[in-house]
């Protein structure tokens, strides 16, 4: 991993780490394929992700606090059935004015703050992922997809 990088995704905004994925996308001449979902998967994952961090409420998928946003963790939230229960964790959070699901202090719990997921639900939609029912599955297809998106953007870190 880049060294850059880890500043990048401790400090940086939504905007400049989809920026930058998205410049060393062009200098490597990735499939259109690739180019047409790195992007947009990138926003909507770091849609949440930097507002947590931003909020010092951060967490890994097995809910224990994160102290930086670090490209490992950014991964770890990359998987497609990590990045459905983040949705329905935000969502569940909104909803009770404090942060669920997790393992962080009561003290962090009770800080949180409503996240907009508009961007992230507007995505997992689209790959076929039910918002109203968390037990529902999507196809296996879309996971498998995604494994390749995340891989892509491993390989531009």
């Amino acid at each position: 991993m880049k060294p850059e990088s880890y500043e990048l995704f401790e400090k940086g905004s939504i905007e400049e780490i989809v920026t930058t994925i998205q410049n060393e996308l062009e200098k490597r001449n990735e499939s259109p394929f690739w180019a047409d979902k790195v992007a947009p998967f990138s926003e909507a994952v770091l849609s949440v992700l930097v507002p947590l961090r931003d909020k010092d409420l951060l967490f890994n998928p097995e809910g224990r606090y994160e102290a930086k946003l670090t490209p490992e963790l950014f991964f770890r939230w990359c998987d497609f059935v990590s990045l459905k229960m983040l949705a329905f964790t935000i969502a569940a959070s909104n909803e009770s004015g404090k942060l669920e699901r997790t393992k962080l202090p009561e003290e962090k719990i009770k800080e949180y703050e409503p996240i907009d997921i508009a961007t992230l639900a507007s995505y997992l939609a689209k790959y076929s992922v039910n918002l109203e029912n968390e037990a529902l599955d999507f196809p296996i297809a879309n996971y498998n997809l995604h494994l390749g998106v995340a891989n892509v953007i491993k390989s531009l870190l």
